[in-house]
């Protein structure tokens, strides 16, 4: 499925249907096709929004996570949207939270994080591979699932793409030792939007014992953990994965009850 990509100023995104907006950030080596059936699905409902982040396209000073929230409360402020449900998975949860934390924007309705960084990932480990080792970016890029078929030559390919160029790779490493350095255990308690953690059972990125702690820091957050299921349970089990969305979206605008 391909979605016509809009232009505002210096921002590009999709924006299908109408509603509350649904925000949806990417990760570090993610994409819009990571988000199909979760655009499909909810443009029935929402007005879904996926930005374009310029993860390889900042100068290299601005190249963190900070810069990309930055970038990301531009967009939401240029484009005017208000009682936004922002969801990210991996390093776009992780621009989220920085987001929301530094601006406490009243834009924000509340937070959708799954398979985030900001407390602790398994990056691509210690040693990054030699420009042109494909078997090494195929096992990577399988690792991020339950199911490494899902990993398909096209997923795969795009990786390698990135990968292979020695630019890209400066910027790759600059945003992930970023992600590491920008741990916000001690600022998550400040976050008093509703939140929801949906994970992966299975993810050896951010393991389970990350969305427990998310869980435990974030004071108004209920978490879903989904079996057979790594690291991006949007792209792995869509189904599932839009159906506890979709409880937690109705839930959120059903008028409060008086008791």
């Amino acid at each position: 499925m391909s979605y016509e990509i809009k232009q505002d100023d210096k921002f590009r995104f999709i924006e299908e249907g109408e509603g509350e907006p649904l925000v949806l950030l990417h990760g570090l080596f993610g994409a819009m096709s990571n988000f199909g059936p979760l655009i499909d699905y909810f443009k029935q409902y929402n007005k879904v929004v996926v930005p374009i982040l310029p993860l390889l396209d900042m100068d290299i000073l601005h190249t963190s996570v900070g810069g990309l929230a930055k970038f990301v409360h531009k967009f939401i402020e240029t484009r005017g949207y208000k009682n936004v449900h922002l969801l990210g998975n991996s390093l776009g949860g992780h621009v989220g939270l920085v987001y929301v934390l530094k601006n406490e924007p009243t834009s924000i309705k509340s937070i959708i994080l799954t398979g985030s960084s900001g407390l602790f990932e398994n990056g691509m480990g210690d040693s990054y591979p030699k420009r042109g080792d494909y078997e090494y970016i195929r096992k990577k890029t399988e690792l991020t699932f339950y199911d490494p078929a899902m990993a398909t030559k096209e997923l795969v390919d795009e990786v390698f793409g990135i990968t292979n160029n020695r630019l890209k790779v400066i910027k790759i490493i600059a945003l992930a030792k970023s992600a590491i350095r920008n741990n916000l255990g001690e600022e998550l308690n400040q976050i008093k939007l509703p939140t929801l953690l949906i994970w992966g059972n299975n993810d050896t990125i951010t393991p389970p014992f990350v969305a427990r702690e998310f869980n435990k820091l974030i004071p108004n957050s209920e978490l879903y953990f989904i079996d057979k299921c790594g690291h991006a349970p949007m792209m792995e089990v869509p189904d599932e994965f839009n159906v506890i969305l979709h409880k937690f979206l109705k839930k959120l605008n059903e008028p409060a009850t008086v008791s």
